[in-house]
């Protein structure tokens, strides 16, 4: 790839602005950390409007959803993370009130199912352990379905997203359509994400082709990933669709290229919880009564939603 020029230069000041802003890398997954993702969430709030409409609180209870709850559950804990723009999760102008597509989905669900919900803020690689220490009893943060993951997490699908790329606008880069496109390349994603496993899998493909292979650079905060293909030590960053689209929309300089695997996406559980059909029962509720359509219409995200909610579904192929 070519050296930056001075396109570099005349976008520095947005990059700065807004890296801390971009992307929901989730997930499929986010690597934001409890720390300084809050940090950089709260900055996110004052650096772009976040959409504010109240999709949840005109729902109400269905009884024969929340007959499906185990006996006795009042309230649950999700572990959430904090990913620093919308659609993802971050902070409010007020630096404390979460908010997210994410959030508005497991607000709703637990409405529609008459439990009080308590959100905790964690680093996205840490989630899915802790559901088996039960630290959790389910995680929200953009996690993708696959069949790795199901063999010790359950799932309840909400959503539709899934794998794309995104570069500077002056790239000659247009379309990856095969991972052999970014060979000798350095490729900026999130760490403890399915971008990160389908890249570390498929590295071996460029070696049998004959050629260099690309460089995984992982990194823990969204706003370090962009600062590295604004900076040039990257030359792509892969994450999610709908986090792309809004990075994006929202700064200068860089382009989405296309998807390139679609994921569905669920709520994760302890592989063997008796919540899912609870929820899968929630958020078919949802789609039903138009809250769904609301939500996503809310995060301009209409274009992932699904048709019915599924328990645990095979992983998407292409």
């Amino acid at each position: 790839m070519s050296t930056f020029t001075r396109t570099r230069n005349r976008y520095f000041a947005t990059f700065a602005l807004l890296a801390s802003a971009t992307l929901l890398l989730t997930a499929c997954g986010s690597g934001s950390d409890g720390t300084g993702g809050a940090g950089t969430a709260r900055a996110a709030a004052k650096a772009d409007k976040i959409p504010t409409t109240d999709v949840v609180s005109a729902v109400h209870k269905d009884e024969a959803a929340a007959r499906l709850l185990p006996a006795g559950t009042t309230s649950l804990t999700v572990g959430v993370s904090i990913s620093g723009a919308p659609p993802g999760t971050t902070y409010l102008t007020d630096g404390k009130t979460l908010t997210g597509q994410d959030v508005d989905f497991a607000n709703a669900v637990a409405k529609t199912l008459g439990i009080e919900l308590k959100q905790e803020s964690a680093s996205f690689e840490a989630i899915l352990p802790a559901l088996d220490s039960g630290k959790y009893d389910f995680g929200a943060s953009n996690f993708g379905v696959t069949d790795e993951r199901r063999r010790t997490i359950d799932f309840v699908t909400y959503i539709n997203d899934g794998q794309g790329f995104a570069t500077r606008a002056d790239s000659k880069l247009s379309k990856i359509t095969e991972l052999t496109q970014l060979c000798g390349l350095n490729v900026a994603t999130a760490a403890g994400t399915t971008f990160e496993a389908t890249l570390e899998e498929n590295k071996k493909a460029c070696a049998e082709a004959g050629k260099k292979p690309y460089k995984v650079q992982t990194y823990s905060e969204q706003g370090a990933i962009w600062s590295s293909l604004q900076q040039g030590r990257s030359d792509i960053v892969m994450s999610t669709i709908n986090g792309l689209r809004y990075a994006v929309a929202h700064q200068q300089g860089v382009k989405f290229l296309n998807e390139f695997h679609r994921l569905d996406v669920g709520f994760a559980f302890k592989k063997g919880t008796k919540l899912a059909p609870a929820f899968r029962a929630a958020v078919n509720k949802l789609i039903a009564d138009g809250t769904y359509a609301k939500i996503l219409d809310k995060w301009g995200t209409t274009g992932s939603a699904i048709e019915t909610s599924r328990i645990s579904p095979p992983e998407l192929k292409d």
